[in-house]
């Protein structure tokens, strides 16, 4: 411990295997009903409750402790219009042209298109954006690495409590940062509407890869 270097004592709790194993057991099953909805309800939702999610999200570690992100929070049925139209704009042009044969077959079993209603129909939409540097020029260090797992702790905090998500990207989102009156030093790096599934939603019926194709163990 140095000056430079304060140091606090950690606060950790170990657990037995068993509790271990109940907790991993538990957090799998549950990751595994998550889905992607397009298919949303008006109907609003507890706003200290997304707030509190992202603030589970704001505790990510990150390059140096840069912390290079922010959380655009949005409600306002306006601001949800003109992100629906920039992000129309957008989707038209890259089904219209600017995807590839092979992209837009893979796209196929998803049922997409250029249309995004969700955007409105949401009752929330959080944007991340990705700090390339600090206000004041300082530097930040593995920014996409840091803002994406912030990402994927708030995707997993919002299911667990019971909210619906889908991780939108129209590209490119620079109108993000246009609608939204974000300082130039921030990028937009994910698009979140946030709610309850529609009656009768319905998702793509898909598989996941067996643990033989992602997992390695020497």
């Amino acid at each position: 411990m140095t000056a430079d270097a304060p140091m606090v004592p950690l606060d950790f709790e170990r657990l037995s295997p068993a509790e271990m194993q109940r907790r991993a057991d538990a957090l799998l099953a549950e990751a595994r009903r998550r889905r992607s909805v397009r298919h949303f309800a008006p109907d609003p939702i507890p706003l200290d409750v997304v707030r509190a999610c992202i603030a589970v999200a704001a505790q990510a570690p990150s390059g140096a402790n840069k912390q290079p992100w922010t959380f655009a929070l949005v409600t306002d049925p306006a601001v949800k219009r003109a992100i629906r139209q920039a992000a129309e704009e957008e989707e038209r042009a890259f089904y219209g042209g600017r995807a590839s044969a092979e992209w837009l077959a893979d796209l196929e079993p998803f049922a997409t298109d250029a249309d995004k209603p969700f955007l409105e129909i949401a009752p929330a939409l959080i944007v991340i954006f990705a700090q390339v540097k600090g206000p004041d020029d300082q530097k930040h260090y593995y920014v996409r690495e840091s803002v994406g797992i912030a990402a994927g702790m708030l995707l997993a905090a919002l299911h667990r409590c019971g909210l619906a998500t889908l991780t939108h990207t129209p590209s490119p989102m620079a109108f993000l940062g246009r609608v939204l009156d974000r300082p130039a030093h921030e990028k937009p790096y994910l698009l979140i509407p946030v709610g309850f599934p529609a009656d009768g939603c319905a998702v793509p019926a898909i598989t996941r890869k067996g643990a033989d194709a992602w997992l390695v163990e020497r």
